[in-house]
């Protein structure tokens, strides 16, 4: 009787985890799914997904995770940023969302030889501010960039946006754990950054060729922009990959991740002070030694026990505090950021 073999496909399947992206779905949102009141540069709400902007505190915004999404595509969540002060933008002024990777998850891509590989981004968009947007992709350790449009056509609709950049021949990504691509959804900018002619194909970056033609979805109150299932591989496009929650998770905690008190492993002792020591093993390897803060009264690393990267990976601290209850945030993306 023949045996017959098992598929190829599954657990040998190369084009697993095909999607850079990470937290395309917009399903993790480990610091809540809402702040109110950003008007400067930081992680507001969605894991990975950076708000960078610079308006000296003039335009305001509410970024969420939403449950509005396209329907029938197997998406529950996306990214929402809701203007709730207008701005008219200066000259140097400018509001993108932004996400990074590291060079050494890049290296496939060969990028810098003649081989280099085109890459294609996709993803669902909805906004009642229809026109031109721009969408960036930044070689972070080169000095070069690469700038598509796109058209939201219709308002209040989702749209489906497919846009292939070509491979870049000059400029290798560092082999290392720091951002070496760095990919911009252009929302509003100055003339600083609209005032040349978009730049479609790599090459240096000049400021004043990354946003040309780019609405200002800031101009309005009633304004706000919607965005899920994206996905850049290199290649042609392909349908959504979807990944368990659980995988998903664990590509986000390399970053950032909270943890209770409860469930911090080693509680050593409390003093009448409410003072308490604590060891905490991280989740998994993060790509740096991490900030740490917490909701505490105070909280000190006292790593010379084991905050040590990359082993052992555990961390010592020492947190006061007057509630039961205290959360404790590992933080990396802080020292992840970077210029515009």
């Amino acid at each position: 009787m023949a045996i017959s073999k098992i598929p190829s496909a599954g657990f040998q399947d190369n084009v697993k985890f095909r999607n850079i992206i990470i937290n395309g779905d917009m399903s993790i949102a480990q610091r809540g799914t809402s702040t109110s009141s950003v008007s400067t540069t930081q992680y507001p709400s969605l894991d990975r997904w950076n708000f960078l902007t610079q308006t000296a505190g003039s335009a305001v915004f509410t970024i969420s995770q939403d449950s509005d999404v396209p329907s029938g595509q197997g998406f529950s969540k996306s990214h929402k940023i809701d203007v709730t002060t207008a701005h008219t933008y200066s000259s140097g002024h400018f509001t993108c969302l932004r996400t990074m990777f590291e060079g050494q998850n890049l290296q496939y891509l060969k990028k810098g030889t003649s081989s280099a590989e085109s890459l294609t981004m996709s993803f669902w968009v909805k906004s009642n501010k229809t026109g031109t947007y721009i969408l960036e992709l930044d070689d972070n350790d080169n000095g070069r960039n690469i700038n598509k449009s796109y058209t939201i056509n219709s308002a209040n609709t989702w749209e489906k946006k497919i846009i292939t950049f070509d491979g870049d021949t000059t400029g290798v990504f560092d082999n290392d754990n720091l951002p070496s691509l760095r990919i911009l959804w252009w929302l509003a900018s100055g003339t600083d950054y609209s005032s040349g002619t978009l730049q479609t194909s790599w090459g240096s970056t000049v400021d004043a060729n990354r946003a040309v033609g780019q609405v200002n979805l800031a101009d309005s109150t009633s304004n706000e922009w919607l965005i899920t299932g994206v996905q850049l591989e290199s290649g042609s496009a392909s349908d959504f990959e979807f990944l368990p929650r659980a995988v998903m998770e664990s590509l986000c905690f390399r970053y950032f991740y909270t943890v209770t008190e409860t469930g911090i492993p080693g509680l050593l002792r409390a003093d009448g002070n409410n003072t308490r020591d604590f060891y905490m093993p991280y989740k998994v390897t993060m790509r740096a030694n991490p900030t740490i803060t917490s909701n505490a009264d105070s909280i000190t690393n006292l790593g010379t026990f084991s905050n040590t990267y990359p082993s052992p990976r555990q961390l010592w601290g020492r947190v006061s505090h007057t509630n039961d209850t205290q959360t404790i945030f590992m933080k990396d993306d802080v020292n992840f950021d970077a210029e515009l």
